[in-house]
């Protein structure tokens, strides 16, 4: 095998291998002695197919299998004794003139990855701005549990049912005067108003009363679940057992009990670790925002315009799939079109960003775990159909480029971790409003390309996409073994589209659950 360097400008590099006809020969020939005890032919004892009767049925085969076996071990020892760092999958193609019994040559064309000069970690200053959790929250936050937890109490006799009343009624639902299956409750809970039951059924209650009868019309919706009542019209015979009028939920002890716990301290406590929680997060996203401003500011190098390039598809390609969800999707891409440059500055970003953070933890012995890698695939695996999921871990554990993909995200989070460790780092209290507040100024920070000449930031749209809190650099993606595909995921409907179809079924001994 002969190595020729054809190219070396910048971070681009290409080679030409040119590997000897007679070493392929030789390796063809060695094949068909290997496979030749297995081949069975009539006329021919098992092992005894003569080498040239072998060669001349299977040789075409063994000639691909062998090609493509040397060219992958020749690029394995290019890269080996070059020292080479790919930043992406090499370019690889066979000469087109290639034919057999001639030499093959083959083309190599990559991008390397930049040496980084390991950077000082000394001197990080890191303001954290903390949200303190106050009473007046907590008490809110219990406010809404009570809320959610409503208590009822029967109203008058002569009291007629209105929105926010609950209703305790029998029902029998009917199509053309017949039964129908899943039609039919006793004693279902119904609170008018909430949209629980399919449209026209609550509001045809509004003003019943206790004892009272009444047989209403409805018509399912045409979207409806069960296909045998979607666009139907129906029947319910109702039967009102009860009016109920909400009371007062009392936030006591009596009230934390009926959560399970065992005290209302203990509910309090349980609920102001849920807020500081909540706030903890978006602390931690500042933090890490401006460490990665700071690491931006004092590092400047060239980086691979291939994962650039790849980095930028993936921002383009949510880009457009948040703009074909907007009320005038034309007009929301001709806004991300405009401003392509702007993205293609954040991609780059994002791999420079990517690469120091991965220089940094390599200098500095960041690890991650086989167990913590072993539950990243577990995790991984849980979001494809259960027949796929042995299939997906194999193909990670075999795609070395596939494996660093999904273990990126966690990685970088290792290192920003080692980092916030060796800081200095100020506390200041904030508001929630403040903290989100500087949250959005270092997004739109990030988001706007670097002048090259004195002139005015331009402020980055609503729909910018924020450098990354993970900036970890598109990978190569790879080419064999394709991954298994991801099962659909259920849509998510908002709440007004859950509330407005839930079962029309109205569920037997209780009111129709929401989806």
């Amino acid at each position: 095998m002969q190595t020729k360097q054809t190219v070396n400008e910048g971070l681009k590099r290409a080679y030409l291998i040119t590997i000897p006809a007679a070493d392929l020969t030789a390796k063809i020939d060695a094949e068909i002695k290997k496979v030749a005890p297995q081949v069975r032919m009539p006329g021919f004892r098992p092992g005894k197919v003569p080498a040239n009767l072998v060669k001349k049925m299977h040789g075409e085969a063994l000639h691909a299998q062998v090609v493509n076996d040397t060219i992958s071990e020749s690029v394995d020892k290019l890269i080996r004794d070059e020292a080479i760092r790919p930043a992406m999958q090499p370019q690889i193609a066979l000469g087109e003139d290639y034919e057999q019994g001639k030499d093959a040559e083959i083309t190599v064309s990559l991008e390397v990855l930049p040496a980084i000069e390991a950077p000082s970690i000394d001197g990080l200053k890191l303001e954290k701005l903390v949200v303190p959790v106050t009473d007046a929250q907590i008490e809110e936050a219990l406010a809404g549990i009570a809320g959610q937890n409503k208590s009822y109490k029967d109203a008058a006799k002569t009291k007629k049912a209105a929105d926010g009343d609950q209703l305790i009624v029998d029902f029998v639902g009917k199509l053309d005067g017949v039964e129908f299956e899943g039609g039919k409750a006793e004693d279902a809970a119904l609170v008018l108003g909430s949209g629980t039951f399919i449209p026209g059924f609550e509001e045809s209650l509004v003003g019943v009363k206790t004892g009272q009868e009444k047989t209403i019309t409805v018509t399912f919706p045409a979207e409806y679940q069960a296909e045998h009542l979607a666009g139907k019209e129906a029947t319910f015979d109702v039967t009102v057992k009860a009016v109920k009028v909400e009371t007062e939920t009392k936030i006591d002890e009596e009230f934390a009990k009926s959560l399970g716990l065992d005290s209302l301290d203990k509910l309090t406590e349980i609920m102001k670790a849920q807020l500081e929680q909540q706030t903890a997060g978006l602390t931690r996203t500042q933090m890490k925002r401006a460490l990665l401003d700071q690491l931006a500011a004092g590092h400047s190098f060239e980086v691979p315009g291939t994962m650039v390039e790849a980095e930028f598809a993936q921002i383009w390609q949510q880009l457009q799939q948040e703009a074909a969800g907007e009320e005038d999707p034309a007009a929301a891409l001709k806004q991300i079109d405009d401003e392509k440059d702007e993205y293609k500055a954040i991609a780059e970003r994002r791999v420079r960003l990517g690469l120091l953070l991965s220089e940094i933890g390599q200098a500095n012995g960041v690890e991650v775990t086989q167990q913590e890698m072993s539950m990243l695939i577990q995790q991984a695996a849980g979001q494809y159909r259960p027949e796929d999921r042995q299939r997906f871990v194999e193909y990670i554990q075999s795609e070395p480029m596939a494996a660093a993909q999904l273990r990126a995200p966690l990685y970088e989070d290792k290192v920003v971790d080692f980092l916030f460790d060796k800081a200095e780092v100020t506390e200041r209290e904030v508001t929630v409003e403040e903290l989100q507040a500087a949250i959005e100024a270092e997004e739109t920070a990030e988001a706007a390309p670097a002048p090259k000449k004195a002139a005015a930031k331009k402020k980055a749209p609503a729909k910018k996409a924020a450098a990354p809190a993970d900036p970890a650099p598109a990978k190569a993606k790879p080419a064999a073994k394709k991954a298994p595909a991801k099962k659909a995921p259920a849509k998510k409907a908002d709440a007004t589209e859950a509330e407005a179809k839930p079962a029309a079924k109205p569920a037997a001994k209780k009111a129709p659950a929401k989806k």
